[in-house]
């Protein structure tokens, strides 16, 4: 840098390059835009940081109690489970052991399975045998045993099948979910999964699918309980509503819909005329006749598109009506496949106490068809306690592990008495601090 200075008297003047100028030009105009930086970066809201609070349950430093499992504290955890779980079993396995069970089986071709215990209820290969014979029935007979007193309701009412696989991928798949709850519509993926029962000779199939169209289609009904003195039990019916889940025919199934059901005033053909139709000559209601149900009640009901869709009712007429159609609750719990292929679904229940000694008379209109699939149908009532049905198993688990608690117990036990191991001190334990 070079400076020049002239002096006058006592002023003095003081002059500076143009390079001198201009660089201190810059250094200003570099000031000036790194205050501008600066106040831009102040201005830029904080970074996001993903760290979790300091505190000591997200940092994980809560407290906790880790026990010294020293022999003695073993030792003793075992006997209480054993105290505890052997009484409990015992208590299980008299409870179930006193519940009464009454079966039969009426139908077997289940090579390692035992044989039926009555004749009479066969129909072999030939499906809906007994409806389509003028709806004939075949009887079974189940008698109260006189040392374990009387059955006390609810006494349940099932159907037993061995054998028969509802568990398998390909059956448990082979259903419309959608269609269930009432729509027509089907997306090609639920029209896959219910071949080869989705459309036959060109005509639909509602509901569709293995599981729907297997329905157990016996028809069982209480003909009479004959108590010990032989004279017939009064207001003993066998029960057939309530026996579905609420939650299942609230949100899984639903009639389709456009269905129409009118009660009649009467049953004349006149009055309940399902050939009426609309000012454009079109039919109002699709049934061929009335129905009429068990209390003489007459119906016309309407079902959409059933020149060309073959409905529940249609496939199983001796079982479910055209009112109910998948509504049915002998439908609904079947549609809720079991997980082993000797299984129980209820039937029905009665709501009356039964005599000791007591005879049960059933009227079975065979339907359902086992000499293909090798398995196995029975009658099955019995009464129940608090952890369901007639089953020793929980009450045997209970009494296992308890068991192999208390030898375990005693094991331990002789080891630390013949044969102890010395311990450590345990004031020389350190815990970690903060």
């Amino acid at each position: 840098m070079s400076t020049i200075t002239e002096g006058s008297g006592n002023g003095s003047a003081t002059r500076t390059s143009p390079n001198e100028s201009a660089n201190a030009n810059g250094v200003q105009r570099n000031n000036s835009n790194a205050g501008n930086s600066t106040s831009t970066k102040n201005d830029e809201p904080p970074s996001r940081s993903r760290r979790p609070p300091d505190v000591a349950l997200l940092q994980q430093r809560m407290k906790s109690w880790q026990p010294l499992l020293d022999p003695k504290w073993v030792i003793a955890s075992y006997f209480v489970i054993g105290i505890i779980f052997i009484p409990v079993g015992i208590v299980f396995r008299n409870q179930s052991n006193n519940l009464i069970e009454l079966k039969a089986i009426y139908e077997s071709y289940f090579p390692d399975g035992p044989s039926a215990d009555i004749s009479g209820c066969e129909i072999g290969n030939n499906p809906n045998k007994m409806y389509l014979n003028n709806s004939e029935t075949c009887q079974i007979k189940l008698q109260v045993p006189l040392d374990k007193g009387d059955m006390q309701p609810p006494i349940l009412v099932h159907y037993e099948l061995n054998n028969f696989f509802q568990n398998y991928r390909k059956y448990m798949n082979s259903r419309d979910q959608y269609q269930l709850f009432g729509s027509l519509d089907q997306d090609s993926v639920s029209a896959e999964y219910c071949q080869p029962l989705n459309n036959i000779g060109g005509v639909k199939i509602n509901p569709c699918g293995l599981i729907a169209n297997t329905l157990f289609n016996d028809v069982i009904t209480l003909e009479s309980i004959v108590g010990p003195d032989g004279n017939v039990i009064p207001n003993a019916p066998l029960v057939e509503t309530g026996i579905a889940w609420a939650s299942d025919l609230e949100w899984k199934f639903r009639q389709p819909d456009g269905f129409v059901s009118e009660e009649c005033s009467s049953c004349d053909v006149a009055v309940c005329d399902c050939t009426e139709v609309n000012d454009k000559g079109e039919k109002l209601w699709s049934c061929k006749e009335p129905y009429e149900n068990e209390d003489g009640i007459c119906f016309r009901y309407y079902y959409p598109n059933d020149d060309t869709t073959q409905y529940l009712y249609e496939t199983y007429p001796m079982v479910v009506s055209p009112l109910d159609g998948v509504l049915n609750e002998h439908f609904v719990v079947w549609m809720r496949t079991a997980a082993l292929p000797h299984f129980r679904k209820l039937y029905g229940y009665i709501e009356q106490s039964i005599p000791a000694g007591s005879v049960l008379t059933f009227n079975v209109m065979a339907n359902f068809e086992v000499q293909r699939s090798e398995s196995a149908k029975a009658l099955v009532v019995s009464n129940t306690y608090i952890f369901g049905g007639k089953n020793h198993w929980l009450g045997t688990l209970f009494i296992a592990v308890g068991s192999v608690a208390a030898i375990l117990g005693l094991l331990f036990l002789a080891k630390d008495v013949f044969a102890p191991r010395k311990l450590g001190d345990r004031i020389y334990l350190k815990y970690k601090k903060e």
